[in-house]
């Protein structure tokens, strides 16, 4: 239950918060909330992460919803807190998009950042919380439970 609780959460965070970028940042407009570092850009994204295969909407319509159901499948059979949780924010932050692309056809992406001269991807509350889900993820595989690539991989853990 908690698992559902965070995933809903985190959509609902995600969706208020493109909801008012859409209704109160012009297309395209930056406005500064740190010079030289950070911005809310208002940028419809059609693509993936970093704007990569534009006009993809029904082929990640349909692989979000494949990859959201292996991640379910798992996150029900499986009893481990920090897997759960790291599943959760991906599954969160998943549907966060998902329900842009179908709704719109397009991501509402508006957190900003220049890095060191660096203009990155703009992005938003469900691509963080993707990030951290998959960094929690990682941290699992390989610190918390790292026997289970051993034994995926064929190798022997002794």
């Amino acid at each position: 239950m908690l698992w559902t609780i965070i995933i809903v959460l985190v959509i609902i965070l995600d969706q208020a918060t493109k909801f008012y970028v859409k209704n109160n940042l012009p297309l395209e407009q930056k406005n500064e909330v740190i010079k030289n570092f950070f911005y809310f850009t208002h940028v419809q994204n059609t693509g993936a992460a970093f704007g990569m295969l534009k006009n993809g909407r029904y082929f990640f319509i349909v692989l979000t919803v494949i990859v959201v159901g292996v991640l379910v499948y798992i996150l029900v059979r499986n009893n481990r807190r920090f897997l759960r949780l790291a599943i959760s924010f991906i599954i969160a932050g998943a549907l966060g998009n998902w329900i842009d692309r179908v709704l719109t056809g397009s991501v509402t992406d508006f957190l900003d950042f220049y890095i060191f001269g660096y203009n990155y991807p703009v992005f938003n509350v469900a691509d963080i919380c993707i990030n951290i889900g998959t960094f929690l993820l990682i941290i699992y595989l390989f610190f918390l439970n790292p026997e289970a690539i051993v034994k995926k991989a064929g190798g022997n853990s002794n």
